[in-house]
C-alpha cells in the first residue's frame, strides 16, 4: 500500500479515537468520503512535490461534501478528474446535508485556489510534482444551531484542541517526509503557524504564507489570485 495512504488511514482512526465536548456535529470526510480521499492521495499527493500548499480544515460546500481539499466541486470534477463514491456521516445537521458530487453550492476559497492553479498549470496532469494541497486538520465540526456554521479548530476547548493538534501535527510532519517539498506554504495564518511549528528549525525547506481566499476576508475580495501569484513569485515556487 501507498506510504501516504496508509498514514492517512492510521490519521483518521486516530481523529475517531478523540473526544469533544463542544455541542456541535462533526463530519469526519477521511471517513464517509474515503474512496475520493483515497484517490486524491493516490493521484496528487503520493510522490516527492516541489511545493505542498497547507490549509486548515474542510469549509462546509468543499471537502466535507467531496473529501479533497478546498473541494470546489466544478474543480474536481473537471480539474481534477476525479469520480468516487462518497458516503455520509451517522448523522447531520439538516442545513449541511453531504451530497457529495451532487452538491450545487459552491466552494468560493476553492474556485479560487484551483482556480488560479488551473490558470498556472492548465492540466491537472502538469501540476503532479509540482504542487499538491492538503489539509492540516480534516474534520468539519458544524454549529447545531439553525444555521450550521463552520466552526474552526482553534475555537475548541484547550485541551481538546491541544490533543487534536498533536495528532494533526504529527501527520503534517509525516506528509512533509513522504512528499519532501522545498516549499510548504500556509493557507492563512494559522496554517502557516502550524507549518513554523513543526518544520526542522535550520532545514532547507522554505515556509511562507499565502492569503486566505476565504469570501469572509475583504482582502481576499480584491484580487486574490493576483495577491496570491505575487506570493508564489516572490518566493520563487513560480
Amino acid at each position: 500500500m501507498n506510504r501516504i495512504i496508509e498514514r492517512t488511514k492510521q490519521f483518521s482512526a486516530q481523529l475517531e479515537s478523540l473526544n469533544f465536548s463542544i455541542d456541535c456535529y462533526i463530519y469526519n470526510p477521511l471517513e464517509y468520503a474515503w474512496q475520493m480521499h483515497e484517490a486524491y492521495l493516490s493521484r496528487f499527493v503520493s510522490r516527492p512535490t516541489r511545493t505542498l500548499l497547507l490549509g486548515m480544515n474542510p469549509g462546509p460546500f468543499g471537502m466535507a461534501q467531496n473529501g479533497v481539499p478546498f473541494g470546489e466541486i466544478a474543480a474536481v470534477k473537471g480539474f481534477l478528474q476525479l469520480d468516487a463514491p462518497i458516503g455520509r456521516p451517522v448523522i447531520e445537521h439538516p442545513k449541511r446535508p453531504i451530497l457529495g458530487l451532487a452538491t450545487t453550492r459552491s466552494e468560493v476559497s476553492g474556485r479560487r485556489l484551483w482556480g488560479l492553479l488551473e490558470e498556472h498549470y492548465h492540466d491537472s496532469e502538469a501540476m503532479k510534482g509540482e504542487m499538491t494541497v492538503v489539509n492540516y486538520c480534516p474534520l468539519v465540526f458544524v454549529d447545531r444551531g439553525a444555521t450550521g456554521r463552520n466552526i474552526t479548530p482553534d475555537k475548541l476547548v484547550k485541551v481538546e484542541r491541544l490533543a487534536l493538534e498533536a495528532v494533526c501535527d504529527r501527520y503534517l510532519l509525516d506528509v512533509l517526509a513522504l512528499v519532501q517539498p522545498t516549499y510548504a506554504i500556509g493557507v492563512g495564518k494559522y496554517a502557516y503557524q502550524k507549518l513554523s511549528n513543526v518544520a526542522e528549525p535550520g532545514g532547507d525547506l522554505v515556509i511562507g504564507e499565502v492569503l486566505h481566499p476565504s469570501p469572509a476576508s475583504p482582502a481576499a475580495n480584491r484580487g486574490w489570485a493576483e495577491r496570491a501569484r505575487d506570493t508564489f513569485e516572490s518566493l520563487g515556487v513560480w
